[in-house]
């Protein structure tokens, strides 16, 4: 597969010498136009790439805070078919790396190769699915790589042996999760981080990004000594469900206090 945008900003940022700072936000939350201030507002104040969460009505990766929001979002009439004319309207106004996190479910019920296919008009660089299993990679992958879209592999404390099976065929970026569980700001961490991170770094050839439970500019600096970028959603969700359609300024300035932290 070609390079996509997830490709080249990972290495832009490789050649900067700095750390990807990639923040997630449950689409429609608030509203779409919340959303796509929100999205601007974070690659202004430094975000690299920008997750979007499609809700689902049974998120079960996802801690209180994006359930919250996944419901808000749902109560308010978000679609996907609403998210990707969100997407086209963001790619008037911005270049930046654009991932879907989403549930197997949605996409079958779109249809795969035309959801993939719809992701690649948009501008939809890659997909995250949480729900899907390594060894079943499969019923996506062939359409994902037909139309250029990363889709990307997770690898958890508990993979152990799995992560060089995993992370071996990985692509666009490893997302390494910190903690098992669900997503949500955490208080402290119970993973050997070095452990973990050495046996990923043995297989993976890729960039590798570590995600959930980071919740500000403190924890974010600490964890990005173990890897290639920052991945941060529930702390940038309970910023919309604190200020509703004024949280886009409040997030702004969020990221770059995170953006601050890595850079120093």
């Amino acid at each position: 597969m070609t390079k996509n945008r997830i490709d080249l900003k990972f290495e832009q940022c490789k050649n900067e010498g700095r750390k990807a700072l990639i923040p997630f936000i449950t689409a429609g939350d608030g509203g779409y136009t919340c959303t796509e201030d929100a999205v601007l507002q974070m690659v202004e104040n430094g975000a690299d790439l920008i997750e979007l969460g499609v809700p689902f009505s049974d998120p079960i990766a996802e801690g209180p805070t994006i359930q919250r929001a996944s419901e808000r979002a749902l109560q308010c009439g978000t679609t996907l078919k609403g998210i990707f004319e969100m997407v086209c309207r963001l790619r008037q106004k911005t270049d930046v790396p654009l991932l879907l996190m989403m549930y197997l479910n949605t996409i079958f019920c779109y249809g795969t190769d035309c959801f993939f296919e719809k992701c690649q008009a948009c501008g939809i660089d890659g997909v995250i699915v949480p729900d899907i299993p390594y060894e079943e990679k499969d019923e996506l992958q062939v359409s994902a790589d037909r139309y250029g879209v990363h889709n990307i592999s997770l690898v958890t404390p508990a993979s152990e042996k799995r992560i060089k099976m995993i992370a071996s065929d990985a692509t666009g970026f490893l997302y390494c999760v910190s903690s098992n569980g669900v997503t949500g700001v955490r208080s402290k961490f119970d993973t050997d981080f070095s452990d973990f991170f050495a046996d990923i770094y043995r297989y993976a050839k890729i960039p590798c990004a570590v995600g959930f439970g980071i919740s500000g500019p403190e924890a974010a600096k600490k964890m990005s000594a173990y890897c290639d970028g920052v991945i941060i959603g529930s702390a940038v969700v309970r910023l919309v469900e604190q200020y509703g359609e004024l949280a886009p300024n409040e997030i702004g300035t969020f990221i770059k206090s995170i953006r601050e932290a890595l850079d120093t």
